[in-house]
This record gives C-alpha cells, structure tokens and sequence, in this order.
C-alpha cells in the first residue's frame, strides 16, 4: 500500500461511483482477517490505513487488567503504567505489530477486496437503476437463443432474460435482432440482479403508444383499459378530456400509420382502438367492435350485460374460439352475454 494505490483507489472509487471510506473499510477488514490467518487467530487486532499515505499500521489490543490471564488479550497494570501513565483497568492498549513481510500480503488482499468491491457495487448499480425501470419499456439486442430462455442485452453491457412464458407464440428471436421489451420484474438471485423482460404483457402495448403517439405520451389522451392475448389480437380503450381531440383517431394516425408500427413492432397482432365511455352499454358495444351491436342491456347488480347483434354478426361478435367476446369482456371488466337479434 503507498501513495500510487491509494491515488487510484480514489479514481476508481469515482469512477465506479464507491465511497473511498467505504473501500478502505473493507481492506481494513480484509487484511484483519489476512493478519490472523498468517500470524495467529487468537490475536485481537485492528489495522489502521492512513488516507493520503497508504500506511499500514496493526495494532494488536489488550485490556488492562488488574490479574493477567491471556497475555494475547489482557496487559497488567503496572506494564500500562510504563507505557502511558493515564491508563486504568478496563481500558485498551494498543500494541503495534505491524509485521516486516505484511506489505506483500496486504497488497495482495487489497487487491482482491477492491475487485469484489467493484462487481459488488456495479451489480448494486444494475439492480438500482432498472428496479426504478420496472414496467417500462426497454430496446434490447437478442445475443443468444436456448429456447426456453432468451439471452438479451439492455443498457450497454447488462443482461436481461426473456423466459418462456414471456415469450410470443410463434415469434422468432434471432441473435442479432433488435426489440422492445417490457420490464416486467426486477430482482436479486442470490446476489447477482435478474431482469425478467416480457414480450406479452399488456404493458407493452401501453408503452408503445406512448411513445408512437405524442397525445398518448403527453397525457392529452388516456389509456383507460387494455386486454391482450399476445401475438394476436389486443383491445385499447382510449379517453380525452379535450373535446376538440379525437382520441381514438390520434392512436390510428394518419391513413392507420400510428398504429401500423406498433401492430409491425408486435409481430402483426392486430389491435382494435376503442372508444372509453362512463356508460357502460355504450362502452361495451364498442367493446365489441368489429360487430354492430343491436343493444346493450346492464345489470348493475350482477356487472353482466345482455347484448344483441345481428344474426349475421353473431360469430363475428363471439370472435374465432370466442377470442373477440373474451377481450371485450376483459377490457370492460363485464361479464358480457351475447344473443342473436331474432
């Protein structure tokens, strides 16, 4: 340890944004331990750095004591006395015992504490910044395919995860490409942060108007409610409080190019833009789209609806598999009953 070290463990505790106090509290406490292990356990000692030389000092110390019965441990009061005349039984008396060969090991151990410290402190960092990043949404490069689990780059260097059940049914995810992911989770396993990234949550959906439409990411026009079934088909229902906008329109863009891109950025799942409305057989109906809706009876009570479309709109109503009722109802949070005019 010398002036050199100490100059770039300053550097390095500003570069990687790590107290230099802190630093020097664990190669203190690492070379505490260096210390017992080359020189014997039953010593109690400290080890002191000075901060502008570098300078090693261990002291061992020992308690004064009327009657001496570890002389590791304990000094007498009469030896005290010869050294310091202000000593008192129950005080510490530190012994130097700086070893002749402890700059070699200390150099050594330091080395390696201040290594650790650096990953720490940068797995610290990773975990700090994207927990503040959950649920939103990230681009990121695919570097490697295991199938069930994607291997994709964020931020520079960090790695994140796709699992399995994150994934779009039928989309590919070659190494090389780039896509934007939502953060669904961010978390610690064992010490290292994971980053679980999503392709199907309705999240991204949400995020990705916000960032194609500047009256959806400005707040003129609110996402009230969205229902998703992933690489197929989403509702969004949409809401302004300006009369003057169209909130609905705004998301479509110009000749559909607004949503165009998110529907391309999704891998072609459609996604039907709905009008929010407080009335809930209005809401519904709309809900239903592309089908007509003939009317929208509501149960308060039961939060059901009974509604009617034309008998040759029924299927298209219900949807392939009941897939457009099963998002209508979701996206409205009713329960939705649907019948035939006749």
């Amino acid at each position: 340890m010398n002036q050199e070290f100490m100059t770039a463990l300053a550097e390095i505790a500003e570069d990687k944004n790590i107290s230099k106090d802190s630093l020097l509290e664990t190669i203190e406490f690492a070379l505490i331990t260096a210390y017992k292990k080359n020189y014997g356990h039953a010593q109690n000692v400290v080890v002191n750095i000075d901060k502008e030389t570098g300078e090693i000092k261990v002291y061992q110390q020992k308690t004064v004591s009327e009657t001496v019965e570890d002389p590791n441990l304990e000094v007498s009061v009469e030896e005290a006395a010869a050294l310091h005349g202000g000593y008192s039984i129950g005080d510490i008396v530190n012994f130097e015992v700086t070893p002749k060969s402890f700059g070699r090991i200390a150099a050594q151990t330091a080395k390696q504490v201040v290594v650790q410290r650096i990953k720490e402190a940068e797995r610290d960092k990773v975990f700090t910044i994207y927990r503040d990043r959950e649920n939103s949404m990230v681009t990121g490069l695919i570097t490697k395919n295991e199938g069930k689990y994607i291997s994709v780059q964020i931020g520079g260097d960090t790695e994140a995860i796709l699992p399995g059940n994150e994934q779009i049914a039928g989309e590919h995810y070659t190494p090389g490409t780039r896509m934007k992911f939502y953060v669904a989770e961010v978390k610690l396993a064992g010490n290292n942060p994971q980053i679980i990234l999503s392709r199907t949550h309705p999240g991204l959906v949400k995020k990705l108007f916000e960032q194609e439409v500047p009256e959806c990411g400005g707040g003129v026009v609110e996402i009230k409610s969205i229902s998703r079934e992933a690489g197929s088909r989403s509702k969004i229902s949409v809401y302004s409080q300006d009369e003057n906008v169209d909130a609905v329109g705004a998301c479509v863009g110009p000749r559909g190019s607004r949503v165009q891109v998110i529907c391309d950025e999704l891998g072609g799942e459609k996604i039907d833009i709905i009008k929010f409305s407080e009335d809930p057989a209005q809401f519904i109906s709309a809900a239903l789209s592309p089908s007509d809706v003939v009317s929208c009876e509501v149960n308060e009570e039961e939060h059901s609806a009974k509604v009617l479309v034309p008998s040759g709109q029924l299927s298209l109503a219900i949807g392939k598999e009941g897939q457009n009722a099963r998002l209508a109802a979701k996206l409205t949070g009713w329960k939705i009953d649907i019948k035939p005019e006749e």
